[in-house]
């Protein structure tokens, strides 16, 4: 029993201080998100051709929007060109696309059994466009559900031209809806980590993570990497990865939002987060070791080295503390002379401390600098609701992710249906912007 007590002892410590660690770094790169915004590049004339790609399964209801949105965009017409990809639609999708005039590519499954999702969509459609390369600068990738400012590709194209034609940059990403709890969570997290991880991470000079919509990136890295060809469930978060590992570059442009749609009902949001937790364990496990390679082998620097190992074992927080906490429980009662450090008072007063500070105060501050929301009383209700909410989510993410990670093949579609307004922004400052809502 002594022996066990101390090996669950070394576990306990080992769980707190990798735990200790990530939030201190954490702390630390959120620094880097004070301050007024000030935009890094020069304003360019239009000259990026872009290809815009809208991924759609069973989309009848809102896929009118985006299209509407995409005919309306500040920049010249025969600059850029956007394809509706029909897949495996069993409703209207199509038709309405065409109606309102997009170009639609249909795909279908080779098989019922064949594998289906939005990677697969996009390598088919790829494929059928064939000469991108020389057609296209950019690709750009949007949900169906989402809007977008009308100054984006503007604004995108100035970035690419001076900052030296990067591979990717990944734009703003705001949200179409805030009402109830569980949309509340969503738009308090995305606020939070659009300035105090995003754009903290631009400034230090280290990679900015690829949101899944409204990222742009180059047609040249992605024709020389065979098209798209990531095929886990978290696309995004896949070729992230991977482009870091190849010394890529991955910019974030503060200046200009998609947003998009939130679950509205907490089995919704924990199916999406479900997903995206199997997504991430995935690329984490397949990836980890390619992580000190490229370090090692000079291909990476320090800094993006520790960014993105603790990007990527982000969602490893629960489970980590779940380990910390049982054996830290266990060595207590084989032991209980020794204060059980997990329920001490220092633990838990920290601990509030900590959250109180990055999930209140970060969220109302950024809320204030890049919205222009002051803080409301009235909301405290909802941001405890949502970390409850989160807390739920984050749990089915983490540790439902990792017992399911293995499967890669299912993929399980949100459904949308709120519409908003196309915004329109004056100018670029983020103090005369507006939310859609």
């Amino acid at each position: 029993m002594e022996m066990l007590g101390t090996v669950l002892k070394i576990v306990s410590e080992a769980a707190g201080l990798l735990l200790l660690l990530s939030i201190l770094y954490q702390l630390v790169i959120g620094l880097f998100g004070f301050g007024k915004y000030k935009k890094d590049y020069q304003d360019h004339d239009p000259e990026s051709r872009f290809l815009v790609l809208i991924p759609a399964h069973n989309e009848e209801r809102v896929i009118g929007d985006i299209i509407r949105n995409l005919e309306e965009m500040d920049y010249p017409r025969e600059l850029y060109d956007y394809y509706v990809i029909a897949d495996n639609c069993t409703d209207r999708t199509a038709e309405v696309a065409r109606k309102v005039g997009a170009r639609v590519i249909e795909t279908r499954k080779e098989t019922p059994d064949a594998p289906t999702g939005k990677p697969i969509a996009l390598r088919k459609a790829l494929d059928s466009l064939g000469d991108y390369r020389t057609r296209y600068d950019l690709m750009m990738v949007f949900d169906a559900d989402n809007l977008m400012d009308t100054n984006m590709f503007r604004e995108v194209n100035s970035q690419y031209l001076d900052k030296n034609r990067p591979d990717f940059i990944q734009c703003y990403l705001g949200v179409k809806n805030k009402e109830g709890v569980v949309a509340w969570f969503c738009y308090s997290g995305y606020t939070l980590t659009n300035r105090f991880l995003d754009l903290a991470k631009h400034r230090l000079g280290l990679n900015c993570p690829i949101g899944g919509t409204g990222f742009a990136m180059s047609t040249e890295y992605l024709y020389a990497r065979g098209g798209w060809t990531t095929m886990s469930l978290t696309e995004d978060f896949e070729i992230q990865v991977e482009a870091t590992l190849e010394g890529r570059r991955i910019l974030w442009n503060h200046c200009t939002r998609v947003y998009d749609e939130k679950p509205t009902k907490l089995r919704a949001a924990i199916r999406q987060r479900m997903r995206w937790g199997q997504g991430q364990w995935y690329v984490t496990f397949r990836n980890t070791g390619n992580v000190f390679r490229s370090f090692f082998s000079g291909r990476i620097g320090a800094g993006e080295f520790l960014s993105l190992l603790t990007y990527m074992y982000s969602v490893a927080a629960l489970p980590l503390s779940v380990v910390h906490g049982v054996a830290a429980a266990g060595s207590w009662l084989i032991d209980p002379v020794k204060p059980l450090f997990t329920f001490s008072v220092s633990g838990v007063l920290t601990g509030a401390a900590v959250l109180a500070y990055s999930y209140f105060f970060l969220f109302y501050l950024a809320n204030w600098m890049d919205n222009r929301i002051p803080f409301s009383f009235r909301t405290i209700p909802l941001m405890i609701g949502g970390f409850a909410a989160n807390a739920v989510v984050g749990a089915f993410m983490q540790i439902g992710g990792l017992i399911r990670f293995r499967n890669q093949q299912n993929w399980v579609k949100t459904d949308h249906g709120i519409t908003a307004k196309t915004v329109r922004p004056r100018e670029c400052s983020p103090q005369l912007r507006r939310t859609a809502v």
